[in-house]
């Protein structure tokens, strides 16, 4: 099963920043568990968000001609916790592209508070090599159509993206 923890993009700059949301609610399953009544987010959803939005803004780098994963996280630091009522706001930028991999740098926030901060390296592979190919044709790009993408999507000099490929 795949599932996306982030509700949907606000802002998508090709080849270089990316801004998600996700909205946090009690009807999500997990928070009952975590912890009965008193429900926080894990912080391990939180970096999920930072490596979903990260992955896919790297993914776009790429043209989607590669596999990206998740393959490291640098460092991560979260100074609050998130409980059901916020909005967690993550703004993704690439910091380095090389030919094996991305460093994504992500900040999440709730309102005007900085909440947590992560340095994520993300591998670039070639499907049916090292790895299985992850997706089935077009299931990425329906996923970017839902996640609101191509609404948001400019070039890096602000004219409107084109629809992804």
């Amino acid at each position: 099963m795949r599932w996306f923890w982030i509700d949907r993009f606000t802002e998508f700059v090709r080849h270089t920043r990316a801004t998600s949301i996700k909205a946090v609610t009690l009807a999500e399953e997990h928070l009952h568990d975590h912890f009965p009544g008193a429900p926080v987010v894990p912080a391990t959803l939180i970096l999920e968000g930072m490596a979903q939005t990260g992955g896919i803004l790297v993914a776009d780098n790429l043209d989607y001609k590669l596999q990206v994963v998740l393959a490291k996280v640098a460092g991560a630091d979260f100074h609050f916790e998130v409980v059901p009522g916020d909005v967690i706001r993550f703004d993704a930028v690439i910091v380095e592209t090389m030919p094996g991999g991305s460093l994504v740098r992500v900040v999440s926030r709730v309102g005007d508070r900085e909440q947590g901060e992560a340095d994520l390296y993300f591998g670039h592979l070639v499907a049916g090599t090292t790895i299985p190919k992850l997706f089935k044709d077009g299931e990425m790009l329906a996923w970017i159509d839902h996640l609101r993408i191509c609404e948001v999507a400019t070039n890096p000099d602000g004219s409107k993206a084109p629809r992804m490929a």
